[in-house]
């Protein structure tokens, strides 16, 4: 079993710095995992919820329509990483007619499941910030006269 052993004591970081993270030690060799790591499988966890439309800040998201490629999997996702445990921040947009309370529980417990399985680290918070919802695109709008 590896003891992690930690190389950063720093607050919040981003996901994209990719200069710290979680150093694991065994008798065989040393392992370095990036916060970035942590946070694209945190964001890729997050996606695999029905009725998660998309993740980030609104302006964000529009702002990353606007650069070619992919939207990165750690968009939407802060994580701080300390020696056995992480904390990890989301913001998601939420399809219509998807319960809140629901879907946020059903988020928190498949990231906690996704981080803790993939690096070892004790997942202690997940704390999800719902900045947008997305309506049906194909649902007329009814007018309220003929």
């Amino acid at each position: 079993m590896a003891t992690a052993t930690e190389t950063r004591t720093d607050a919040k970081t981003s996901s994209a710095d990719t200069n710290t993270g979680l150093t694991l030690e065994t008798d065989k060799g040393i392992t370095t995992v990036a916060d970035g790591v942590v946070a694209k499988l945190a964001g890729q966890a997050v996606r695999e919820i029905d009725g998660v439309a998309g993740m980030g800040k609104s302006f964000r998201r529009l702002l990353g329509r606007a650069k070619p490629g992919q939207e990165s999997l750690a968009q939407g996702v802060n994580v701080e990483v300390g020696k056995k445990e992480a904390a990890i921040d989301v913001v998601i947009m939420v399809r219509y007619g998807f319960p809140i309370p629901t879907l946020a529980q059903e988020v928190r417990e498949n990231v906690i499941a996704r981080v803790e399985n993939g690096t070892g680290l004790i997942v202690k918070e997940v704390n999800i910030e719902v900045d947008d919802m997305l309506f049906d695109d194909d649902t007329p709008a009814e007018s309220r006269v003929q």
